[in-house]
């Protein structure tokens, strides 16, 4: 089944201007990019987003990051994409990360870790209304 899936490209990618080594990755790996933009995310925006986060420690301080830079914000889609893409991405702490996914190569830290992927249809669904309309993705 053709899935759709969220995929920010986060500022620690960004500032390193990474993100087209990182869509290379992801083009590769047989993703279609139907929608992209790069946009400031705000604290607030930020807070949104995460908010299913709220509780956890860390909340604060990944909003405060995921609102520090630009970021690219994308639809992925192909056949089981929230899987893969987040096979790709790989584990959250990039030392922990297998070979050849994105956090391995390219995320610095557990907190800097690069990319965001949607966990669920559900959350897929939520997240790609978050930051685009039906018509900015072209399928």
């Amino acid at each position: 089944m053709i899935q759709r899936t969220l995929s920010i490209l986060k500022p620690d990618a960004t500032d390193r201007n990474i993100t087209g080594e990182i869509n290379g990755m992801i083009e590769a790996a047989g993703f279609r990019i139907i929608a992209q933009k790069r946009v400031l995310i705000t604290l607030d925006q930020a807070r949104k987003f995460y908010e299913v986060h709220k509780e956890r420690p860390f909340y604060d301080d990944l909003c405060a990051f995921l609102s520090s830079a630009p970021t690219v914000v994308q639809v992925l889609e192909k056949e089981n994409a929230i899987n893969d893409y987040r096979t790709l991405m790989g584990a959250t702490n990039p030392a922990s990360a297998d070979e050849g996914t994105i956090r391995k190569r390219f995320a610095p830290s557990i907190d800097k870790n690069s990319v965001h992927g949607s966990d669920s249809p559900e959350n897929a669904a939520i997240e790609i209304k978050f930051f685009f309309s039906e018509t900015e993705i072209v399928g």
